[in-house]
């Protein structure tokens, strides 16, 4: 499964870069892409596991941008 969300107040392109590469690492993971000029991430993974690793990957988005926020629908 591959969706994407949005991100509100994600401040420069090295968070984004930080935050691309902590979700990639996060196990069930396929790909995962953190655009700073978009504000949007997309994750693609197993289908059984996604909403675990959405979970994860807002996770590791607060701990590189406490204020960021991942719009989940």
């Amino acid at each position: 499964m591959k969706k994407t969300f949005k991100l509100i107040d994600l401040d420069c392109a090295n968070c984004a870069a930080k935050m691309e590469t902590a979700i990639k690492k996060l196990d069930g993971v396929k790909d995962a892409s953190v655009n700073f000029m978009t504000q949007k991430m997309t994750i693609e993974a197993d289908d059984a596991c996604f909403d675990d690793v959405v979970k994860k990957a807002v996770e590791c988005c607060k701990k590189v941008e406490p204020d960021c926020q991942v719009v989940i629908k």
